[in-house]
């Protein structure tokens, strides 16, 4: 048992660029992100477990000169500078009618009958996999050589009104500069608890 776990465990390189030495940057290097390491970290979030695969996240990918401006305009003072220098801010939101697309995400049963006439409970679900789907894509992001910045200061109403005027039932849950991060805009890193801090074994 012991043999076969170790067998599994990723390299101390991979572990590091994914967790143990990767951090949230809040200034970004002048190089560009293309389309295809966007493609290439929806392909590997993508296939991450959610909720009867239900993927109820909605991404607008905010590259442009003209939809950046749109962003920091939505954003607290604070991350303004943050959103103008980032090559990429992903809109990380979610479709409350997710729902409608079980068909053919989960054909093994007819899961959109779970959710129909529940509106309450298909925002609760869309929020918390789209968070799931959010986190997949910082990792899928750190995997494919990039940093991320995620930020929760922003107007959601402003946003919404900015990037899903055109889908009403989609709400942004949070947001996430992409690229490569500049050293000189972090800070020593924060405590992290160890494990006896906040966890238990039942």
């Amino acid at each position: 048992m012991t043999t076969q776990f170790h067998d599994h465990v990723l390299s101390d390189a991979a572990l590091a660029q994914l967790f143990n030495d990767a951090r949230s940057y809040n200034g970004w290097l002048d190089k560009p992100v293309s389309d295809e390491q966007l493609h290439a970290i929806w392909d590997l979030m993508k296939m991450a477990p959610t909720s009867a695969n239900m993927q109820p996240v909605r991404i607008v990918w905010v590259k442009s000169d003209e939809a950046r401006a749109k962003l920091v305009e939505c954003v607290s003072d604070g991350n303004k500078d943050k959103v103008a220098a980032a090559p990429v801010t992903a809109v990380i939101g979610y479709d409350i009618d997710f729902h409608e697309e079980l068909p053919w995400l989960f054909p093994h049963t007819d899961a959109k009958s779970w959710f129909e006439g529940d509106e309450e409970g298909r925002k609760e679900g869309a929020f918390r996999n789209s968070s799931l789907q959010g986190a997949y894509l910082m990792l899928a992001a750190r995997a494919v050589g990039l940093d991320c910045g995620p930020m929760s200061g922003f107007d959601k109403d402003a946003v919404n009104e900015a990037f899903f005027a055109d889908a009403p039932r989609h709400r942004v849950n949070f947001i996430c500069s992409v690229g490569y991060g500049d050293p000189e805009s972090i800070f020593d890193r924060s405590p992290r608890p160890d494990f006896d801090r906040f966890n238990r074994i039942a």
